[in-house]
């Protein structure tokens, strides 16, 4: 295979490398039962079940040992075995066992790999040719993991790695990494004190405190009032609803393993609802409608449940509560073209002001359907060719440039995905624009058209900013901790010199207060430079100082967190200046 940077020679890279980790581990820990390792979209991990605690004090040990094997140019050879012999080959160990027996009931050929003469793995592949083509490569982590993800299961050890083509490239990666553990929003919640975990509340359940509730709440009205602008109606319904209501809409075989469990209620099967539009589906229901109406869009500041697995969560981008700007806009069918576009627009807006950047922090990713899976999808292949040519017409015609992924649309529709790249490169979906032309025939979903006759309608499923709770965690990723004014818990922090200037600073804080500028005063016994200090740590815009000089000419001085300092301000002219900043929801200053 040609060395070069193409996702296929990553990939076999990579997957050798972790190849070279398990056999490594072999050598070093004899009793070692490796479970499994997948190359993934930046390194690679392997999973093993060992007795003996690994730490990352072992692994310039481990490195070398993989340096070892490596400089040997040990051949990369891959066989086709039958079940029997495959079985025989790992009889020693459950996890392969295990694998083993998935693959027989699929009746599929079991693949194996063999690196020089004396080890072998379970794996489809790809591999390279030999060791000796590996040159940079670094292990990154360990962790616990549960096999398959699931806390009922066995807790096993995971070594994270990654590999690149050359040393250069790695030490580039690596460097991204430094610059994104100190932009980890887990760490920057911390330190700001905006969110907290409870092990009495429960795993992937974040408790915002009054900092972040103030991020929050900003969010949100934000949304509401942007949604209302664009003619959403909001809406309230239930976090929980009857089994038979997903049942209907279909969502349960498809999510009932990421469903909460069922609970029995007098002569009802209740459970919470993983998503909101059902509930938006009977509240349309509840009436007649006719086309003059239409397009009718129902949005809700909706609470949603899902259980992730305890592996996957990860601070406030994955939780297992989460509350979403969802919408769901009823329409007929030559409305539909104009309502997703209108919809992009509005994605587009908001993003803007959160300071996300199209084609740096946010793509767009139309996910497509496939018409052979008719399990994972509804067969109506002429439904899912209009509906995918409407999504790609759309983002063609907004000059929106896009990628198309193969088999990730919606069981009921094909999708725009919002890809949302974190700090470190990796992607996230944040949320998705949905064509849905299965859910109207489910609940019968109608209008009355010019003619006074019933006619069926389309669903756009969309969200404008996503979950709070992921956008929260990207925000703070992207500026650090130091979200714009308008975002900022505390806009302004007050800094008295000393005692004889407390009365003037409580003057300057009634006035900000009475702005609606959210303002502390610092009244501790401490230094200026203390103070400063600590106000630029919790990433605060605005300090003024308050000194002999400010008093006697009833002035300001401030400092903006940037390190910039004005003197002798008019406070009428600074509070003039900042609500501008607030209420244009600007990225600036001063």
């Amino acid at each position: 295979m040609e060395k070069n940077n193409s996702q296929e020679y990553l990939l076999s890279l990579r997957h050798s490398t972790e190849h070279i980790l398990m056999q490594a581990m072999e050598n070093l820990y004899p009793k070692i039962i490796k479970a499994m390792g997948p190359a993934t979209e930046d390194g690679f991990y392997f999973d093993f079940e060992l007795d003996e605690k690994i730490s990352k004090t072992d692994f310039p040990k481990i490195e070398k040992e993989m340096q070892k094997i490596i400089k040997e140019d040990l051949p990369i050879t891959h066989k086709e075995i039958k079940i029997d012999a495959a079985k025989k080959l790992f009889e020693y160990n459950p996890y392969k066992q295990e694998w083993l027996d998935e693959i027989e009931s699929k009746k599929e050929i079991p693949n194996v790999y063999w690196t020089g003469d004396k080890f072998v793995d379970l794996c489809k592949g790809p591999h390279l040719k030999s060791t000796g083509e590996i040159k940079a490569f670094k292990l990154l982590s360990v962790a616990g993991a549960y096999w398959h993800g699931d806390e009922k299961n066995k807790m096993l050890t995971r070594i994270y790695g990654t590999a690149f083509p050359t040393q250069k490239e790695l030490d580039e990666y690596l460097n991204v990494l430094e610059k994104a553990k100190t932009r980890d929003h887990r760490v920057i919640g911390k330190d700001l004190d905006l969110f907290v975990f409870s092990d009495l509340i429960g795993k992937g359940l974040p408790l915002l405190t009054p900092n972040g509730t103030i991020i929050r709440r900003e969010l949100e009205r934000f949304v509401i009032d942007e949604e209302t602008k664009w003619n959403y109606q909001h809406v309230i319904t239930p976090p929980l609803a009857k089994t038979d209501l997903y049942k209907k809409s279909g969502h349960y075989p498809y999510y009932k393993d990421s469903m909460y469990p069922k609970m029995k209620v007098d002569e009802e099967e209740l459970i919470l609802r993983p998503m909101t539009c059902p509930h938006h589906f009977m509240l349309y229901k509840s009436k007649p409608h006719s086309y003059k109406e239409l397009p009718i869009r129902y949005a809700e500041i909706a609470s949603q449940f899902r259980y992730e697995k305890s592996g996957e969560l990860s601070g406030l981008m994955r939780v297992r509560m989460f509350c979403l700007a969802d919408a769901h806009i009823f329409a007929s069918q030559d409305q539909a073209k104009d309502e997703i576009k209108n919809v992009l627009n509005l994605i587009d807006f908001v993003n803007g002001k959160l300071g996300l950047v199209k084609g740096i922090d946010y793509r767009y990713q139309l996910s497509l359907g496939n018409r052979t899976d008719t399990q994972k999808y509804y067969k109506d292949d002429k439904a899912w060719d209009s509906a995918e040519n409407i999504l790609r017409q759309v983002l063609t015609e907004t000059k929106n440039s896009f990628s198309e992924a193969p088999n990730e649309a919606a069981f009921y529709g094909p999708k725009i995905d919002i890809q949302m790249k974190k700090i470190g490169g990796k992607e996230e979906t944040a949320f998705t624009v949905q064509y849905d032309f299965v859910m109207p025939k489910r609940f019968e979903l109608t209008f009355i058209d010019k003619n006074g006759k019933e006619k069926e309608l389309v669903v756009i499923h969309r969200s404008s900013i996503g979950a709070f709770e992921r956008t929260m965690a990207f925000l703070l990723e992207k500026f650090a901790g130091a979200l714009p004014v308008w975002l900022s818990p505390v806009q302004v922090q007050i800094i008295p010199i000393s005692e004889n200037h407390l009365k003037y600073a409580q003057k300057i804080k009634e006035a900000l207060s009475s702005a609606n500028i959210r303002v502390c005063a610092d009244e501790k016994n401490e230094t200026m430079q203390s103070k400063i200090r600590n106000a630029q740590l919790q990433k605060i815009p605005y300090m003024i100082i308050v000194g002999d000089k400010e008093l006697a000419q009833e002035n300001i001085s401030v400092r903006l967190r940037n390190g910039k300092n004005i003197n002798n301000i008019n406070l009428k002219n600074f509070i003039t200046d900042i609500t501008k900043i607030i209420e244009d929801k600007s990225l600036g200053l001063l």
